[in-house]
C-alpha cells in the first residue's frame, strides 16, 4: 500500500470519526433534555406521595402500615403491565406509546385528590401503576435505539438527572404547596399537590406526540450524512451482539445473567423506594422543629449529592469502559450512608448518611442499565428490560414496610447483598471468558 493510500484512508478514518461526534452531540442535545423533563414529571408524580403522607395520612384516619401498603401498591399495577407496555412500544413506536403513557398517568395523578379512605387509595396508587408501566423501561429501549453501548452510560446519566432534579425542585415545591394552599378553596394541601404536579404531565404527554422521533431512520432533523452514519452504527452493533451472544429472541430473557441482574435490582429498587416513602419522614424525626417548607428544603440535598455521583460514576465508567466495578462501589457507598443513618449520632451525622446512601444508590442505576443492552437486542432486548425492571420491582411494593419494620440498618444489610451479587457477576463473566 503506498503512501498517499495510507493517507487516504487516515483522512476518511478522520472524517469518519468527527461525523460520529457531530451527529451524536445533536441526537444527545435533541433528545436527553426532553426526555429528562418528561423523567422529571414522572418522578415528581409517583414519588409526591412521600410528601403527601405528612398530612394526608391523618387526614383518611390511615395507620402507618396502611400507608405504606398503600404506597406499594402502586407496583402491582405497574409490574403486571411493564412488560406487555414495552413490547407494545416496540410495536407501535416510542412518539405515540409515550404520549399515551405520560396523559394517562397525569391525569390518574390528579385525580387522587379525590381519595376519601384506605380503599380509594390502594385503587388510585393501583390506576396510577397501570398508566406509568413500560415508561421507565421504555426510555431504556428507545436510548439504545440512538446511541452506541460505548456512550450510554453517561447519556443515561444524563437522563436519569431527572431524578435528583424532581427532588431537588419537587420537595421543597411539594412543602411550598402543602403549607400555604391548605384549606386554599376548601381544599387540603395534599389534595392541591396532587392536581397541580399532575397537569404538566398531560401537557408534556401531548408535545411528545410532535416533538420525539421514533427511530434515527426518520430523523429528519439530522443531516443524510449524520442519518445514515447512526442507522450504519447502530445496525452494525445490534449485528454483533447478535453473533456473540445470540439473544435477539425473547427466549433469551430466561438466561441466567437476566435474572441475575434481576436480583441484584432488587436490592437497589428496595433501597430507592425506600428512600423515596421515607425521607421526608425521616428527615422531619431529625428536624422536628422545622416547617414543612424548610424539611422540604433540607429534604433535597441527597437528591443534589446524588445528581454529582451520578454524572461522576457514569462518565468514568464510559471513559474507563468498565461497570461491575464501578457499581460494586457504588453500593458499598450506598451500605456507609445507611449504616451512619442507621447509627443516629446526630441529626446532622443522620442527614449525611443520607446523603451518601442515596448518592450511592443513584450512582447505581445509569450504570446498570449498559448491561442488558450489552447482550440483549430485538425483542429480547424490549422484553428484558422491561421484565428487569418489573420482576425487580417487586421490591417495591415492600420496601417502605421494610424500613419501618426493620430500621434503617435492613436497607444497608440489602445492599450488601447487591454488592455481593455484583461480585458475582464478575467471577461469573471472567468464567465465560476463560472458557
Amino acid at each position: 500500500m503506498s503512501l498517499d493510500d495510507n493517507r487516504s484512508n487516515e483522512s476518511g478514518l478522520m472524517v469518519d470519526i468527527d461525523l460520529g461526534k457531530s451527529t451524536l452531540k445533536k441526537v444527545a442535545w435533541r433528545l436527553i433534555p426532553f426526555i429528562c423533563l418528561l423523567y422529571l414529571m414522572n418522578i415528581i408524580d409517583r414519588a409526591n406521595i412521600g410528601f403527601a403522607r405528612l398530612q394526608m395520612q391523618d387526614d383518611l384516619h390511615l395507620s402507618e402500615d396502611t400507608f405504606n401498603v398503600g404506597y406499594g401498591m402502586f407496583y402491582v399495577g405497574y409490574l403486571l403491565f411493564e412488560v406487555p407496555s414495552n413490547l407494545l412500544m416496540k410495536r407501535v413506536g416510542a412518539r405515540l406509546w409515550i404520549a399515551r403513557i405520560m396523559i394517562s398517568w397525569g391525569l390518574i395523578s390528579s385525580l387522587s385528590m379525590f381519595a376519601w379512605d384506605q380503599w380509594s387509595f390502594y385503587g388510585l396508587r393501583i390506576c396510577l401503576g397501570i398508566a406509568e408501566a413500560g415508561f421507565f423501561p421504555g426510555i431504556i429501549l428507545y436510548l439504545s435505539y440512538w446511541f452506541p453501548e460505548r456512550q450510554r452510560a453517561k447519556m443515561t446519566a444524563f437522563f436519569m438527572m431527572a431524578i435528583g432534579l424532581a427532588f431537588v425542585f419537587g420537595n421543597p415545591l411539594s412543602g411550598f404547596i402543602m403549607q400555604y394552599l391548605d384549606s386554599y378553596a376548601g381544599l387540603h394541601g395534599w389534595q392541591w399537590l396532587f392536581l397541580l404536579e399532575g397537569i404538566p404531565s398531560v401537557i408534556l404527554g401531548i408535545a411528545v406526540f410532535y416533538y420525539l422521533t421514533d427511530y434515527p431512520r426518520d430523523a429528519s432533523w439530522l443531516s443524510s450524512e449524520q442519518k445514515d452514519w447512526l442507522v450504519s452504527e447502530m445496525e452494525n452493533e445490534e449485528q454483533q451482539r447478535k453473533q456473540r451472544y445470540n439473544s435477539d429472541r425473547l427466549a433469551a430473557v430466561l438466561q441466567w445473567r437476566v435474572w441475575l441482574l434481576i436480583a441484584i435490582y432488587s436490592t437497589l429498587a428496595i433501597g430507592t423506594n425506600a428512600s423515596s416513602a421515607y425521607f421526608p419522614k425521616l428527615i422531619k424525626q431529625q428536624f422536628d422543629y422545622l416547617d414543612t417548607f424548610r424539611i422540604g428544603l433540607l429534604s433535597a440535598l441527597p437528591h443534589i449529592c446524588a445528581i454529582v455521583g451520578m454524572i461522576v460514576f457514569s462518565i468514568s465508567s464510559d471513559r474507563m469502559n468498565e461497570r461491575r466495578g464501578h457499581l460494586i462501589v457504588a453500593a458499598l457507598l450506598a451500605v456507609v450512608g445507611w449504616s451512619l443513618a442507621a447509627a443516629n449520632v446526630s441529626p446532622v451525622i443522620a442527614l449525611v448518611g443520607l446523603c451518601i446512601a442515596q448518592t450511592g444508590m443513584m450512582s447505581m442505576i445509569p450504570v446498570f442499565w449498559t448491561l442488558p443492552t450489552a447482550f440483549l437486542t430485538g425483542a429480547a432486548l424490549a422484553g428484558g428490560i422491561a421484565m428487569i425492571n418489573s420482576v425487580a420491582n417487586i421490591g417495591g411494593i415492600y420496601a417502605a414496610t421494610i424500613l419501618g419494620t426493620y430500621g434503617l440498618w435492613s436497607m444497608a444489610v440489602i445492599h450488601f447483598v447487591g454488592a455481593v451479587l455484583l461480585i458475582v457477576v464478575q467471577e461469573n463473566s471472567a468464567r465465560e471468558r476463560t472458557s
